[in-house]
């Protein structure tokens, strides 16, 4: 199963992007299904403040697996996840206009309206799933460089 095809499939059962971003690289990249699902889960919906895209922080953590520092003194692998921080953002804001939820959304989700307009609209089903893939997709290319 693809990475996309995962990440869909999680995001439709009603995990956040976040979980379903994460998940969908957990096995290659050290971690388990579920280890990934419970990381994943304090960063959807912005973080539930509509900031940085939960999908985008999926992704990140998932770059992170592969690239991030973890031995002390390492700074190269911290520069090179840092780079690798930038490159993810700077394509994602580059295809799809941001990488804060808000703005992708046009809407706040962290509010009782924002929620409901975003219902009403269509864009937990619609907009969610295409930023998701999105994210995926840049995350793919990164993590298999």
């Amino acid at each position: 199963m693809k990475h996309t095809e995962i990440a869909s499939e999680l995001f439709s059962k009603r995990y956040y992007c976040s979980q379903a971003v994460l998940a969908a690289f957990a096995d290659e990249l050290g971690m388990t299904k579920e280890q990934a699902l419970k990381v994943g889960a304090c960063f959807g919906g912005g973080m539930c403040k509509a900031e940085v895209c939960g999908a985008c922080t999926g992704a990140l953590m998932a770059l992170g697996l592969k690239y991030g520092m973890y031995r002390d003194g390492d700074l190269d692998s911290k520069q090179r996840a840092n780079s690798y921080t930038v490159r993810f953002l700077d394509e994602f804001a580059r295809l799809n206009g941001s990488y804060i939820c808000r703005e992708l959304l046009g809407c706040d989700i962290s509010t009782d309206e924002g929620k409901a307009y975003a219902r009403a609209k269509g864009l937990f089903a619609d907009e969610c799933p295409r930023l998701i893939e999105s994210a995926v997709l840049i995350a793919e290319k990164l993590i298999n460089e």
